[in-house]
């Protein structure tokens, strides 16, 4: 009876669908490749870099330029011992001057004062002008501790008639005979004047300091101090440009 009622009970339940164990899972499908899609993927980021580095040099397309290290007067030029290259962006419009072109602009002069710090452009020097009217160049040869030791093209100096001191052994006749040259001889300021040029600096004359520098000043200046040069009596000292 109680083999009946098992049998009974047993033959009610639904048989449970048996589950695979874990060591007997079904493996998924292969993934798909696709090289056309990657090949087109790696195509586009090298596209993408290439413009993106195209545009780059475009906007920072630089040039070596000129800049000024030292203020420059109306009328005076530019030298190796003035200026620097500096990089500058070459899309802005300006005509900047180019570094290898230096030597020629040194032939040119400025057109008004170019302030330290200045990226050179061609429109701020001109051909040099002639001889202003009523001015006059003076050559002056003169010896170390007859200038000051900085002395440049465009400088403003004033120029000195230093008197010198006659032998202990003159007579008086001679001394006589010199009363009007030892007046003229004596110190007395000539005549304010600008450098248009020195030489001297890298020769020869540097073991004895001297240097030939060239003096724009007052036509009516001109004899009188060409005349001190002549003696050796010739001091230039540097102000303030007016």
């Amino acid at each position: 009876m109680k083999i009946q009622e098992r049998t009974g009970a047993g033959a009610g339940r639904s048989a449970a669908p048996a589950q695979p164990s874990v060591g007997d899972r079904l493996p998924s499908p292969p993934r798909e490749r696709k090289p056309a899609l990657a090949a087109l993927a790696v195509l586009l980021i090298l596209l993408g870099a290439l413009g993106a580095t195209v545009l780059v040099l475009q906007v920072g397309d630089r040039v070596e330029a000129i800049q000024v290290t030292a203020d420059i007067k109306p009328g005076a030029s530019i030298t190796e011992d003035n200026i620097k290259v500096v990089m500058v962006n070459d899309d802005s419009g300006a005509h900047f001057v180019p570094w290898d072109q230096r030597a020629s602009l040194m032939k040119l002069q400025a057109k008004s004062t170019i302030y330290s710090g200045t990226v050179v452009v061609g429109e701020m020097f001109g051909a040099k002008a002639q001889m202003p009217e009523g001015k006059a160049s003076v050559g002056l040869a003169l010896k170390d501790g007859q200038y000051y030791a900085d002395i440049k093209s465009g400088d403003t100096v004033a120029a000195y008639r230093v008197g010198t001191s006659g032998s202990s052994g003159s007579s008086s006749s001679d001394s006589s005979d010199k009363g009007s040259s030892s007046s003229s001889s004596g110190n007395g300021f000539i005549a304010n004047a600008s450098v248009e040029s020195v030489k001297g600096e890298g020769d020869a004359t540097v073991s004895t300091g001297g240097k030939s520098i060239t003096l724009l000043v007052d036509e009516g200046d001109a004899a009188a101090l060409a005349s001190a040069s002549s003696a050796g009596e010739v001091a230039l000292v540097r102000i303030t440009a007016k």
